[in-house]
């Protein structure tokens, strides 16, 4: 069993209240979980407007399905032009762990 992590951290665009970044952010959070079936949250940066982290967990029998959604998940956030990812951080736990 292999499970993979990632944080994204992102810039959201003209965002002037918590409540527009939930409109903001709440979207595609439901498309990362109905299009790559993972688990996802939003996981820091909750009172920074515009600013947000965003958690992805998945659980695979193989490292390199783990690796694949991870890596389409990460383009998915890249690719929308309201938001700006700032950086990408992975994490691993294997059989060996």
């Amino acid at each position: 069993m292999y499970v993979g992590a990632l944080e994204l951290d992102v810039l959201l665009g003209d965002i002037r209240s918590l409540k527009e970044k939930r409109s903001a952010v709440r979207p595609v959070i439901a498309e990362l979980r109905k299009r790559f079936e993972v688990t996802v949250a939003e996981a820091g940066h909750l009172d920074k407007h515009r600013r947000t982290l965003i958690g992805v967990a998945v659980v695979a029998a193989e490292a390199s399905h783990v690796d694949d959604v991870l890596d389409a998940c990460e383009r998915m956030v890249a690719g929308r032009p309201e938001l700006d990812l700032l950086s990408a951080r992975r994490r691993w736990l294997g059989p060996e762990d």
